[in-house]
């Protein structure tokens, strides 16, 4: 063999080898790849999902909050609305004890004219007994009338004194009672606490 044919024949055979280490290499660098793809994809999902739960619990704490502030929201309407009542049933029984001594004055001067009414009656009945004819008996007897006139008013006036002094002491016994419901009730928002319930 000459020089020349063995030179080209190891020049082939060293191609021949670089070639298939080429070859190798390329099928190495391509696994390698698709490794670090599913790696890589398998790294993202589980990113995705930490992210993904992560996000959950941050809205079931926003959702936790909106119903606490919602709770403690009510909670005020309710205590204030409790206070409210209060102050309008205290104002209505300050003016149903102003009514109810209004009214008892009232009676006090109706049994006065009552009596005076009365004592005018005696009176003429005295002067109608002194008197037997002429305008002085037909004077005392229009006297006389006009003076049970004068009583018969005033008993009506006292009946109907009488019957709304009763109305109001039996609204002033109800604006009591609501008084002390509310008071009691409203004792149970010295504690701020959601789980508390207004009866």
């Amino acid at each position: 063999m000459n020089p020349t044919t063995t030179i080209l024949s190891l020049v082939a055979a060293a191609l021949a080898g670089i070639t298939v280490v080429t070859f190798n290499d390329a099928d190495i660098a391509k696994k390698d790849v698709i490794n670090a793809k599913e790696e890589s994809l398998v790294a993202i999902r589980a990113s995705g999902a930490k992210i993904a739960a992560a996000e959950r619990k941050t809205f079931e704490a926003e959702v936790r909050a909106k119903a606490a502030l919602a709770s403690e929201a009510a909670a005020k309407e309710a205590a204030k609305a409790t206070v409210d009542g209060s102050k309008k049933t205290s104002e209505d029984l300050t003016k149903a004890l102003a009514e109810l001594k209004a009214s008892a004055t009232k009676i006090a001067e109706l049994e006065k004219a009552r009596s005076e009414a009365a004592a005018r009656i005696n009176e003429t009945n005295a002067e109608v007994a002194k008197l037997r004819d002429g305008s002085d008996l037909r004077a005392a007897q229009a006297k006389a009338k006009r003076a049970e006139g004068d009583l018969e008013q005033a008993s009506i006036a006292l009946r109907d004194a009488n019957a709304k002094l009763d109305e109001v002491s039996k609204k002033l016994a109800v604006l009591e009672e609501e008084n002390a419901r509310i008071k009691a009730d409203a004792k149970g928002f010295d504690n701020p606490s959601p789980n508390y319930r207004a009866r």
